[in-house]
């Protein structure tokens, strides 16, 4: 049974570290993702977890009733200065050992290169998993990656073909849902190609930036190499939330035990409860109507 998640970044401002289990049990959701956080994995740093904060951290998802269903760092594994790379390396292998000692076998991240440096950019996220890959293998971690906009993958076809060129089964590919105009546009397409390393799907809309030639939404000055996109509730953009659903379920995707559909809006943070009670709803309507179970 797939499972879906709640991504608490809206309520990092408002709440603290060990109240985010307690809030999604709260909202309905039975899964929350540990989202990048000031106390836990900021972005690109070092983790800033003891055993005593790890273990805090179980403690409040169990008197929750609530699972971890995994983590989200984003580290600079694949950035085409060596510095930063080793540097990300050595956060990995940290942030490992907190999964295994959290008992979360999934994490999911991203590419974190560069798209002006590419080629850089492929070699060291290669060079990277060369350390990596056999301790992923070797404690049971499986890492989805998301081609992220304003990285050095960013079309959806290209990032299931470089995942696919490390051939192992212990790294998955992301589909994120408020991305699918910058991956190409090709939800089914990309699902299809992904199988059986289609391990998570987010669930966040957005506007098809290619729309009135170019012109959908504006950013100035013209030209320039920004990457716009939002995490909207799903119906609020242009994404095709039929196809998507219907591509998850021809992928096999809610047949797979270790499959997860996380709600990732960033959007509405003034009304976060309404937004993720009502997140929650709808994927769990839309799985059923797929033919999965929720």
């Amino acid at each position: 049974m797939v499972r879906i998640a709640l991504d608490p970044t809206p309520y990092h401002a408002t709440h603290g570290l060990l109240d985010f289990a307690d809030k999604a049990a709260e909202l309905g959701y039975e899964w929350y993702q540990l989202t990048p956080h000031v106390d836990f994995l900021p972005f690109f740093r070092h983790p800033r977890v003891d055993d005593e904060l790890l273990a805090a951290v179980k403690k409040r998802a169990k008197d929750a009733g609530i699972g971890i269903s995994s983590l989200l760092p984003v580290q600079r594994w694949s950035w085409p200065d060596e510095e930063p790379r080793l540097a990300a390396v050595r956060n990995w292998t940290r942030i490992i050992e907190i999964a295994v000692e959290l008992e979360v076998p999934v994490i999911n991240t991203e590419f974190s290169g560069r798209p002006e440096r590419s080629e850089e950019s492929e070699r060291a996220f290669y060079r990277s998993m060369e350390e990596l890959l056999p301790i992923f293998e070797r404690e049971g971690i499986r890492v989805n990656v998301d081609p992220h906009p304003d990285d050095f993958v960013e079309d959806g076809l290209e990032a299931v073909r470089i995942i696919r060129g490390l051939n192992s089964s212990a790294v998955g590919f992301v589909y994120v849902g408020s991305h699918t105009f910058h991956y190409g546009g090709d939800a089914a397409g990309i699902m299809s190609s992904a199988g059986a390393r289609l391990g998570a799907a987010y669930v966040a809309d957005s506007f098809d930036h290619h729309r009135s030639h170019g012109l959908r939404y504006i950013s100035n000055p013209p030209g320039n190499a920004a990457r716009v996109h939002q995490h909207l509730p799903l119906g609020d953009g242009d994404v095709d939330w039929d196809v998507f659903f219907a591509a998850l379920g021809a992928n096999g995707f809610y047949d797979r035990d270790d499959s997860m559909i996380v709600s990732n809006v960033f959007a509405e943070d003034e009304r976060a409860d309404e937004v993720s009670r009502f997140q929650l709803e709808q994927i769990t309507q839309r799985i059923r109507r797929a033919g999965g179970a929720a």
